[in-house]
């Protein structure tokens, strides 16, 4: 769990969001599920991925995408 909180702070931060805001983690279940397998390869890797599978993300990732021009 407390890898997933990491990956998705590297996401935000990619987003350039300061992880301390609202939603922050509003992917982690999203990473978890669609992403595990690029959990080690970086933040850029596991935002790659949330983009490739962007229709099947839930609601509040999707959100956080668009929000941060993603």
């Amino acid at each position: 769990m407390s890898r997933i909180l990491v990956v998705m702070s590297l996401v935000v931060l990619a987003s350039a969001v300061r992880a301390q805001q609202p939603g922050h983690d509003a992917c982690a279940r999203d990473v978890s599920r669609l992403c595990r397998a690029h959990m080690n390869d970086g933040d850029q890797a596991v935002l790659a991925c949330l983009k490739e599978h962007r229709a099947r993300l839930s609601r509040a990732c999707e959100r956080m995408l668009v929000e941060h021009g993603q």
